[in-house]
């Protein structure tokens, strides 16, 4: 049944293209994707799709605009030839940060690149860990909306051992980070960020017993890892044995890798959603696992019209 099914790739994430044609046990799509003197996207799809089952996998990532571009372009070139179905997998889905407005006259940016997407002939969407899973009502198609969380758990379960305590960074992150400490039967931490007064730095408040306990931060995302470490410090300040974080999307811009280095974090295991950039490559704290099987089964099943439904835990 998977004669039907083309995968193609932008140049954000080749290597996940790769690996997740060798689960399928296809060829990767053969296409030209380059960059004009100018700066011009140039796509050219090297055969038929007329009537194909066609996926595109490519991370909104690092230079975001470009692999945006690329991605819209593609998707543009196998409508005009004819494709049946065009599948936009986003392993990260750049401007999910933009989901709504925080200050008058800002755009919603996450809502247009939606539309943008849809608009380039996106018929089905597949991402992984939305950075607010309300996103998925963005987009006027059907969206297959992944967790990391089968790869990062089995992770944990293999190389921790009991007394583990799952600690959200803030917030925002309690209900993956209360999921996560479900299923590994743990311990549950939260840090309270806020400001004192005008101008004053963070004040990083613990809530829950971390004392003697090896202490795992989990996030969807690690950008500039300001938050990480400031979050990490306070663990530590509160008597963590040991620290280390968990995160789908490693973003690592500006001072990450700097920042990392510096805290009292042990290690830091994070997705191939984003490959990691040089200096995180160069950087021994970071382990990387794949999540090639987890999208290689959920574009199986989406293309033989069966149900995906557990992948989603």
């Amino acid at each position: 049944m998977l004669s039907e099914l083309r995968v193609f790739s932008g140049n954000s994430n080749l290597e996940l293209a790769k690996e997740i044609c060798a689960y399928l046990k296809i060829p990767l799509g053969d296409a030209v994707v380059k960059t004009f003197s100018d700066g011009e996207t140039m796509v050219e799809i090297g055969e038929n799709v007329r009537g194909k089952d066609t996926f595109v996998i490519q991370s909104t990532s690092t230079p975001v605009n470009h692999h945006l571009m690329e991605l819209l372009i593609i998707m543009d070139a196998l409508k005009r030839a004819s494709a049946r179905r065009i599948t936009a997998v986003l392993p990260y889905y750049g401007y999910g940060r933009q989901d709504r407005k925080v200050a008058p006259r800002v755009p919603i940016s996450a809502k247009l690149v939606a539309d943008l997407i849809i608009t380039a002939g996106a018929m089905r969407i597949l991402t992984m860990d939305l950075h607010a899973g309300q996103i998925q009502g963005f987009f006027n198609v059907p969206v297959d909306h992944l967790f990391a969380a089968p790869v990062l758990l089995r992770y944990i379960k293999e190389n921790f051992s009991d007394d583990l305590v799952i600690v959200s960074p803030d917030a925002g992150g309690v209900e993956r980070a209360r999921a996560f400490a479900k299923r590994l039967d743990s311990h549950l931490a939260i840090i309270d960020k806020r400001r004192e007064g005008p101008g004053e730095s963070k004040v990083m408040h613990v809530v829950g017993d971390v004392q003697g306990r090896t202490a795992i931060i989990l996030d969807d995302m690690i950008d500039t890892a300001g938050t990480l470490t400031q979050a990490a410090s306070a663990l530590e300040a509160h008597g963590a044995e040991k620290i280390y974080a968990c995160c789908t999307h490693p973003v690592l811009s500006g001072p990450a890798i700097e920042r990392l280095k510096n805290s009292p974090i042990e290690m830091v295991v994070v997705t191939n959603t984003i490959p990691l950039n040089e200096k995180a490559k160069n950087f021994d704290k970071i382990q990387a696992l794949s999540v090639c099987e987890l999208l290689g089964e959920a574009i199986k099943r989406i293309h033989e019209e069966t149900s995906i439904s557990s992948l989603f835990v």
